[in-house]
């Protein structure tokens, strides 16, 4: 990530900020102008008064450091030639612009801090050592002012950097949480309709039936009750089924009834047949197919005699299967158009869900409508 700008990471100082600041400065302009302010008075008998007003000065244009830093930090150093009271604002200005960390910024101010400081001391007189020990403490002075506001930008900046990335890191775990709570309610709701959806129209299909037709015996009534209960309990069935799979990605075990498989679509197709639906199955698999991908043809052929049960009852449903394991699995499903709109309410959410958990797979899934055939064709790779 790229260093941020220095603006990004400064606090925003309040009154107590100010309060500390201000009372360092203070003290450091005691320390610089009280020993020499005699000095002064002897060389220029109005000299020590300019050095306060000059000073009280750098105190008011110290308070826009962060507004124009190296400015402010140049001019309050350069009143340092003269002024003994602007040493306490010079090191805050210095020290502000050390924890914006450009080595630019900090080369030209500390060069001119520098500069300040020996000019200042030549002036005053007031060090009697030799000339070398007066320039290694202003160099020393200068480097622990630069260096300490290097350090305080340093811990800014690693201070943000953290925050920002736990900003960041909340934000993409909400983002992956929703994703995952959406893709979660996509796949129960493939799973609800795609097992519910087969029971219900079967029940929808033997009410119809009972509601139309006319002169029924009490025999007959009784025996179309009983399917329709049967098929309402399997359905019950099915949703526990459902249920309890749809736990099995927090605890890893099955807790009830397995998912369907390959193996499971001949008595799909021979509970479609004795349900009255015309159906033609034609395996030419010839292997074991794996479980997952045998699930997926599953709720495909499912699909397509739920379909063709509600759009285009009593009409003959061809359900061809080919495939192998270096080719994939290919499932065809036609049946003639349906006339007239269908009793059985559908939303044509189930093609969809299809679609979603064949693409999951790897796969694809497409329908069309050839001429007066409607036309189910689903591909899955043999192991994905």
């Amino acid at each position: 990530m790229d260093r941020p700008d220095p603006w990004e990471y400064q606090p925003r100082l309040r009154w107590w900020s100010h309060l500390w600041r201000i009372a360092v400065m203070l003290l450091i302009s005691a320390m610089v102008w009280l020993p020499v302010w005699q000095d002064e008075a002897d060389v220029a008998h109005l000299w020590w008064i300019a050095d306060l007003l000059l000073g009280a000065g750098c105190y008011a244009l110290v308070f826009l450091r962060r507004r124009w830093p190296v400015p402010v930090a140049v001019a309050v150093a350069l009143a340092g030639c003269v002024s003994g009271v602007a040493a306490g604002p010079a090191v805050l200005a210095a020290a502000s612009v050390a924890t914006r960390r450009r080595w630019r910024e900090i080369a030209v101010v500390g060069v001119v801090n520098f500069a300040a400081g020996q000019t200042f001391s030549s002036l005053t007189d007031a060090d009697t050592d030799p000339w070398w020990v007066t320039t290694l403490a202003n160099v020393l002075a200068t480097a622990a002012i630069l260096g300490w506001g290097m350090y305080i930008g340093s811990r800014r900046e690693l201070i943000w950097t953290l925050r920002n990335r736990a900003e960041r890191a909340e934000a993409e775990q909400e983002l992956r949480v929703a994703q995952a709570r959406g893709h979660e309610q996509a796949r129960i709701a493939r799973e609800m309709h795609d097992v519910l959806a087969h029971r219900i129209s079967q029940i929808s299909m033997h009410a119809g039936a009972l509601a139309y037709r006319e002169g029924l015996s009490d025999e007959d009534v009784r025996t179309s009750a009983e399917v329709i209960r049967d098929k309402a309990h399997e359905a019950l069935d099915d949703l526990r089924g459902v249920l309890g799979v749809l736990r099995d990605g927090r605890t890893g075990e099955r807790l009830l009834t397995p998912q369907p498989t390959y193996a499971d679509v001949p008595g799909l197709v021979g509970e479609a047949q004795g349900s009255g639906v015309r159906v033609e199955f034609e395996d030419l698999v010839g292997e074991l197919v794996p479980d997952a991908a045998g699930r997926t043809v599953y709720r495909i052929v499912q699909e397509g005699i739920t379909n063709a049960r509600k759009h285009a009852p009593g009409a003959l449903l061809i359900v061809r299967v080919s495939g192998s394991p270096d080719t994939g699995i290919d499932v065809v499903l036609q049946n003639p158009v349906g006339f007239g709109p269908t009793r059985t309410p559908g939303a044509g959410l189930g093609l969809v869900g299809l679609t979603e958990r064949a693409e999951l797979r790897g796969g694809r899934l497409e329908h069309r409508r050839d001429d007066d055939r409607f036309v189910l064709h689903g591909w899955i790779p043999w192991r994905a």
